[in-house]
């Protein structure tokens, strides 16, 4: 029951995710436009370019779909509403999500187009760098927590939520969540302005159907992902604690969508630089400074 209550969840926060996205790019609120937008999609042939490597192709997109899901099963919306509370879970996460990586690769070259390779490639880089801004903070969290298992890091946070006891670890995190999920303005494996849609750039009908949802769904999982190690998870007054996991995951998945709205896309380079020479660095102070906390105040 819980598997089929957190697979409905995820499912109906990435639709709603979906209509706001319409609302923000249109400034029309159809709720419905998800469902039409995915049954265009069926209608629509899906079209194999003339050389590709075929299982790449055909696995890319069911991969980054079943990667976002897999990451949410060890993420908690209440006390007893997680798939799996593992002993590792916060490495999980970070284990998982890796594998985002293996899929956009895996779209980028499966379609043997140059577009959608540069994208593929692009994404390389970006994700050995950010990457490293998921798993630093969440050690900083895990410290604070002494447990990586995620209900325990919640439960961490019933006194005081982290993004107040370690402001600069959420930002980064958020940073590199928005990298890994490839949003504006880190939409460089994408990039229709240069790439003309990089590794979306070859997928047509059911395909490019699936591959949409797993975005949607692997920002979904990202967003849930902060509201667990920064957020208070399911901590809130009034309402249920499943209520206040999904107020708070649709929050900062919304946060996302604007931000890229709002800011322009960055060079790979300076997406690189910035990485290795500021945020890096800022991480390892962030796992410094959560320490002194912890051994200063009791």
């Amino acid at each position: 029951m819980t598997v089929v209550i957190v697979l409905l969840a995820l499912l109906g926060s990435a639709w709603l995710l979906a209509v706001i996205e319409g609302w923000i790019t249109t400034g029309r609120l159809s709720p419905a436009a998800p469902l039409y937008s995915g049954l265009a999609h069926l209608g629509r042939e899906s079209i194999v370019p003339r050389s590709p490597d075929r299982v790449f192709f055909e696995a890319a997109p069911v991969l980054l779909l079943v990667v976002a899901v897999l990451g949410m099963a060890v993420l908690p919306l209440a006390p007893d509403l997680v798939i799996a509370d593992l002993g590792t879970g916060g490495l999980f996460i970070n284990a998982a999500l890796a594998y985002v990586l293996v899929a956009v690769i895996m779209a980028g070259w499966g379609p043997d187009g140059a577009y959608a390779m540069i994208g593929g490639w692009r994404f390389l880089g970006q994700l050995i760098a950010y990457s490293m801004l998921i798993v630093m903070p969440i050690t900083a969290v895990a410290m604070r927590a002494e447990s990586l298992v995620n209900t325990a890091i919640v439960s961490s946070q019933e006194s005081l939520w982290n993004i107040v006891y370690q402001p600069l670890g959420f930002v980064l995190f958020f940073i590199a969540a928005m990298a890994l999920a490839f949003r504006a303005p880190f939409d460089l494996p994408t990039a229709e302005g240069e790439l003309g849609g990089g590794v979306d750039a070859e997928y047509t009908g059911v395909r490019l159907a699936v591959l949409r949802l797993a975005r949607l769904t692997l920002v979904v999982t990202l967003a849930s992902a902060t509201t667990v190690f920064y957020l208070g998870g399911w901590y809130g007054p009034l309402l249920p604690p499943w209520a206040w996991s999904l107020i708070k995951t649709l929050a900062v998945a919304v946060s996302m969508l604007l931000a890229g709205r709002y800011l322009p896309r960055i060079r790979e380079a300076d997406l690189m630089r910035w990485c290795w020479v500021l945020g890096i660095p800022l991480a390892l102070v962030n796992i410094i400074i959560v320490g002194l906390l912890i051994l200063v105040v009791p």
